[in-house]
């Protein structure tokens, strides 16, 4: 009897079925097979009140719409910087991020654009998605507003990318705010590897010289 009080109905009604057509069924359990017949067991059907019935869940389906994804993202990304809490950071992965780099020339000077031209363009060959920031603001407030929204890495322009040879630019990540130095050529590659996961700041820092400060300034280009 506990394995029919177990059986779901469908199974019931078959059962049922046999039992006025032929007199009997049999069921099989633990092994051993059994014959019942109209004499031993009987289907009836009622109606039942129940006040309270538990039931216990056999079926879990999680739902993970696009929305909790980016709030789970957004969550475990964000930072405050250590001892200034005006300044915050998404610290995407670069393989999510939405913007891989930003291109940041020092000055507004005509001199850099074909610098930021370069840049631009081989930076979209390569298939990096970036932003251009030739606003007047400090260089340091730019990092900081490329910082607020999540771009991994930043590539300034200054004053020893023209005035020196060959020309180079400054590498910046996002996370640990250090730099590096490399010709301009090489950065877009760079940059590249660094977003698909090929390679790691770790490895660029070993591999370029790590910046310290520029040689040249806005007086000596001037003067050239």
């Amino acid at each position: 009897m506990e394995y029919l009080a177990i059986c779901d109905e469908c199974y019931i009604t078959e059962q049922e079925r046999l039992l006025n057509e032929i007199g009997e069924f049999t069921i099989e359990t633990e092994g051993k097979t059994f014959k019942l017949t109209q004499d031993m067991v009987s289907v009836k059907r009622f109606q039942k009140i129940l006040h309270v019935e538990e039931i216990v869940p056999n079926v879990i389906e999680p739902s993970f719409g696009i929305g909790r994804i980016m709030y789970s993202i957004f969550e475990h990304t964000f930072h405050v910087r250590e001892g200034d809490e005006q300044r915050t950071y998404f610290s995407f992965p670069a393989t999510v991020a939405p913007y891989k780099c930003s291109v940041l020339p020092l000055s507004q000077n005509h001199e850099f654009v074909p610098f930021v031209r370069e840049l631009s363009e081989a930076l979209t060959r390569n298939g990096v998605s970036h932003k251009v920031d030739d606003s007047s603001g400090s260089i340091g407030r730019r990092y900081a507003r490329t910082d607020e929204i999540g771009v991994a890495f930043g590539i300034t322009i200054d004053f020893d990318t023209v005035n020196k040879t060959p020309h180079t630019a400054t590498l910046r990540d996002r996370d640990c705010m250090r730099q590096i130095r490399a010709e301009v050529s090489d950065l877009p590659s760079i940059v590249r590897d660094l977003a698909n996961g090929v390679t790691t700041w770790a490895e660029v820092e070993n591999k370029y010289p790590i910046f310290e400060g520029q040689e040249t300034g806005r007086k000596e280009m001037t003067e050239e």
